[in-house]
């Protein structure tokens, strides 16, 4: 057995791990983004004036905007798993560097968000904007919002490194064999980021808003 598959018995054996691997960390993160949406469900109903006043301080458009960004980039890196199980090693690096930039300008939209909030006095604590009766649920809001938020896109930061590394990879590899299972676990990775984001846009920019 050659020493780079150490301590694995094959190259089978190797890719199938990584496989498993990468699933037995999004069923953990599952774990936690789900205790999340347990605070959701809770306080939305328990505090549901004043979380819908939260809601409806929220830029539906450039939450709108940010989601759209991920399913092109998710859709986009899809595509170069695809081109990986072709052996297409340049349509790969495209289409890696292009979910990577989307990924980005997500971030960057949304840290514009984060400015635009902070500078309305949205934080929860001393000086919270938003006065009243429901000021307290609306509170809540925000601090699951900035919550959620600031893990979502901590998890954005180590998929756009993660796809960095393989469009390394790939790069540096040219004119050998394509390693498929890099990409595709990385890829697993960045497809549960995309779907978080699914289930947070509703949460943090429609129920409750009308």
């Amino acid at each position: 057995m050659s020493e780079h598959l150490a301590p694995y018995d094959s190259v089978q054996h190797r890719d199938e791990t990584a496989i498993a691997g990468m699933w037995l960390f999004l069923a953990s993160e599952i774990l936690l983004f789900g205790g999340l949406f347990l605070i959701f469900v809770v306080y939305s109903h328990t505090r549901a004036a004043g979380w819908a006043l939260g809601v409806r301080q929220t830029s539906l458009m450039i939450g709108g905007i940010n989601t759209a960004l991920l399913l092109s980039s998710s859709m986009l890196y899809t595509l170069g798993v695809e081109s990986a199980r072709n052996g297409n090693a340049r349509a790969v690096l495209h289409a890696g560097l292009g979910a990577a930039g989307l990924g980005v300008a997500f971030l960057c939209l949304k840290g514009w968000e984060w400015h635009t909030e902070l500078d309305e006095h949205l934080f929860p604590g001393p000086g919270f904007a938003l006065g009243g009766p429901q000021a307290g649920g609306a509170q809540l809001f925000y601090s699951f919002y900035f919550l959620s938020t600031a893990l979502h896109g901590l998890h954005m930061l180590v998929g756009i490194g993660l796809i960095a590394w393989v469009c390394l990879r790939v790069y540096r590899g040219r004119g050998t064999p394509l390693r498929v299972v890099p990409v595709e676990v990385v890829g697993l990775y960045w497809s549960f980021v995309d779907m978080v984001w699914v289930l947070l846009f509703p949460v943090l920019y429609l129920i409750g808003r009308v």
